[in-house]
């Protein structure tokens, strides 16, 4: 059984989540230039670069890998959401504490691992050689 997280832990996970937030947006600012998404994307499509089958493939992954930020600055502001309305570190299913040491690896989690493990088991694999 986990206990509850002390102010201190709860602290050092927002700082966490602030740092980690302030990274992804910093990234994802430097990887746009300063455009928006549909901009930037225009942009990649206008280089000057002969190989039009390579510069689509670089623009459908530099839009995968921003979405990808997207998804993952979101994950942080709701973390950062639920500690400020003290729902953060009970699980989303069970409402069960989820372990400091989970938190610490990734701290916008909303599951302990039991609940985790469940979803796991219940998603599609994907394909292997």
């Amino acid at each position: 059984m986990t206990t509850a997280l002390t102010a201190a832990e709860r602290a050092q996970l927002a700082q966490r989540l602030a740092a980690q937030r302030s990274a992804l947006d910093a990234r994802r600012q430097a990887r746009l230039e300063g455009h928006t998404r549909a901009e930037h994307a225009h942009e990649v499509l206008l280089q000057d670069n002969d190989d039009a089958p390579q510069r689509d493939t670089d623009r459908e992954i530099d839009l995968a890998m921003t979405d990808l930020d997207i998804v993952q600055l979101s994950a942080i502001d709701d973390a950062l959401q639920r500690l400020a309305d003290g729902r953060y570190g009970k699980c989303r299913d069970c409402g069960e504490d989820i372990p400091l040491a989970r938190l610490e690896l990734e701290p916008q989690t909303t599951n302990c691992i039991a609940c985790a493990v469940r979803h796991e088991r219940g998603r599609p694999r994907a394909a292997s050689l």
